[in-house]
């Protein structure tokens, strides 16, 4: 029965009524409006954000390939002391490329490891060291999450939308009502003189 009570207060501008203002029934079409972009354009959205981090991921992923590299010098067992976390410092590393180069540069190694050491590094199709690609349950992570942030945007931005829409229909109407009251006012004046 309360339910019934709700859906008819708030479809009350889209009934005739005299009191009605054109901008009550402006603010029922911008929500109806509005509804539709959230339950249709929101899934949408967080459909195909979710399909592009994947790519993303899955593109990283067949570009970045894993390298044996060895260590330049030793690695400081202390990894806090140097202002990292994780036990992963910076080191230099060797590695030969798959076309027979040499290459050196620096790359995250776990802590207390001793020169001469092999240790696995990531490269691109250059052969410049690269951070780690996701791996498929990380990428499948942060595909859920940039589907739940594209889709919670989507719902933000109407509903930003629809307040901006009402804060400029309040104050189109509190003119109108003001103008109208001046208008009684002074023929309340008229009468009671």
């Amino acid at each position: 029965m309360r339910g019934n009570r709700t859906i008819r207060r708030s479809l009350w501008r889209w009934r005739r009524n005299p009191l009605r203002r054109r901008e009550d029934v402006l603010e029922a079409w911008i929500l109806l409006i509005v509804w539709l972009v959230i339950a249709l354009v929101g899934p949408v959205a967080g459909v195909l954000g979710a399909q592009v981090s994947a790519h993303s991921a899955a593109q990283r992923r067949a570009e970045r390939h894993a390298v044996t590299a060895t260590l330049v010098s030793d690695v400081p067992h202390n990894a806090l002391a140097d202002g990292t976390t994780g036990g992963r410092v910076d080191a230099t590393v060797r590695w030969t490329a798959s076309d027979g180069t040499r290459h050196s540069g620096k790359a995250a190694v776990e802590g207390g490891l001793k020169a001469g050491s092999r240790v696995s590094v990531w490269t691109d199709r250059q052969n410049h060291l690269t951070p780690a690609p996701p791996t498929v349950s990380q990428a499948g992570v942060d595909a859920a999450f940039m589907g739940a942030a594209s889709s919670f945007a989507v719902v933000t931005a109407a509903a930003a939308g629809y307040y901006g829409a009402r804060l400029v229909l309040n104050r189109r109407r509190r003119t109108a009502w003001e103008d109208e009251w001046q208008q009684i006012g002074s023929q309340w004046g008229r009468t009671a003189s």
